[in-house]
């Protein structure tokens, strides 16, 4: 039994949305919260997980309704329970197997198999995972823990990936043996994994090393070498772009809907993945259960990058072009670019300035064409013109719309007599 008693630890319980001596004393800490307090590493939505002898899920029910947080029993064959506070969720899970050291070694890697005890501020590590945190090494427990739940396979590539550390060698072997298990875990379950190493630069290098491991062609039949190699260009892509429009590249770092955390940068990558026709690709995420928001972007980006490429848009076609791509132009432009640049991002300059105009009229919120603003309403054209309220009147707002774009109307009177005039 290896017990350590630290005074580095940085577990700020002050933070906290509860108070921690409400746990009993036979209450550890384990997982997450645990290794990234041992590496100094906060964040802003805590999450965190307890492992207690026995009655787990009274524990829980007991705090939820002490704090009036939310509570949700996640697994009651194992007792494990969940409670809701609005920055933090505590998981509490009864302990498996006859004592502490038992439940750890059921864990998928060592630097997640340390457990904290509050009450006497100490460690306990039977697996060493505090000298692989040391080290920045992530090693597997063992080869049947990763066998038992296929996704562990993924989520060493994530944890690297979030922790910069490296895998140790046996792990990897294993990791590769097993990769032909991963079609047994449930696809929403992949996605979070592959989800998380699409948003960061520092996932890249990581989602080419699954790809290579054939963790990820169940999931992407149709995604090449070449397709997958189109990520790091991506990243490159967007540190060419922000330099030369910082705004735009704020634009691809943002969600692309206050719900969905997948932001525009995520988008363009997801659609060098899946095949090239929009509905192909819809089926295929539809299969990975993205949501609704995240397959139109993806497929409305496939489905724009022709026009974009298009020699010569009209002002008309550049209209409908903005009024489709919205906040997924970003993406748009850099499969554009990578499109036009497979081999070099550094003569990519020459394309960057192609799609120059488009891109100012994008950034410019006071442009016509890509941000129009509306000269009449709905309601003044039926009542001007005398007309009822029908689809026509729709099509009526857009011409008119267009036509302001292009300058042959300015003002409300303009524009009901142009409406007049296509009636």
């Amino acid at each position: 039994m290896t017990i350590h008693s630290l005074s580095n630890l940085t577990l700020v319980t002050e933070n906290w949305p509860f108070n921690w001596q409400l746990l009993p004393p036979s209450a550890y800490m384990v997982g997450g919260a645990v290794r990234d307090a041992l590496l100094s590493r906060t964040r802003e939505y805590l999450d965190l997980d307890f492992i207690v002898p026995s009655q787990a899920v009274e524990l829980a029910r007991t705090i939820a309704s002490h704090y009036q947080a939310g509570f949700v029993l996640l697994d009651p064959e194992r007792q494990i329970a969940r409670v809701v506070f609005p920055h933090a969720t505590a998981d509490f899970a009864q302990q498996e197997g006859d004592s502490l050291e038992a439940d750890l070694h059921r864990r998928d890697f060592t630097i997640n198999a340390i457990a904290y005890h509050l009450h006497t501020q100490t460690i306990f590590d039977p697996l060493h995972g505090y000298d692989d945190l040391q080290r920045g090494i992530l090693r597997m427990v063992s080869p049947a823990n990763l066998k038992d739940d296929p996704l562990r396979l993924m989520r060493a590539y994530r944890q690297a990936a979030q922790l910069a550390f490296t895998i140790e060698p046996t792990t990897q072997a294993t990791i590769t043996t097993l990769a032909p298990q991963i079609i047994e875990v449930a696809p929403e379950r992949v996605r979070g994994e592959i989800s998380y190493l699409l948003a960061n630069p520092q996932g890249t290098s990581w989602l080419l090393k699954a790809a290579s491991n054939h963790l990820l062609a169940p999931f992407f039949p149709h995604a090449t070498p070449e397709s997958w190699q189109k990520l790091a260009t991506v990243d490159t892509l967007a540190g060419v772009i922000t330099q030369h429009w910082p705004q735009l590249g704020v634009k691809l770092q943002q969600h692309i809907r206050d719900t969905v955390k997948t932001t525009c940068l995520g988008i363009a990558k997801l659609a060098c993945l899946v095949h090239p026709n929009p509905e192909v690709a819809k089926t295929q995420l539809q299969a990975l259960t993205y949501s609704r928001a995240e397959i139109q972007a993806v497929t409305t980006a496939l489905k724009l990058l022709p026009l974009l490429k298009s020699p010569h848009m009209s002002v008309r076609e550049q209209y409908f072009f903005f009024q489709e791509a919205g906040n997924v132009f970003a993406a748009t432009i850099i499969l554009a670019l990578i499109d036009d640049n497979l081999v070099s991002v550094t003569s990519g300059h020459k394309s960057l300035r192609a799609y120059a105009p488009l891109i100012s009229r994008y950034l410019n919120p006071d442009d016509l064409v890509a941000h129009p603003t509306k000269l009449v309403s709905g309601d003044k054209l039926i009542i001007s013109l005398n007309i009822p309220p029908s689809p026509k009147l729709g099509k009526l707002l857009t011409e008119i719309a267009i036509a302001q774009a292009e300058g042959k109307v300015s003002t409300p009177e303009d524009a009901i007599a142009f409406a007049r005039q296509l009636l």
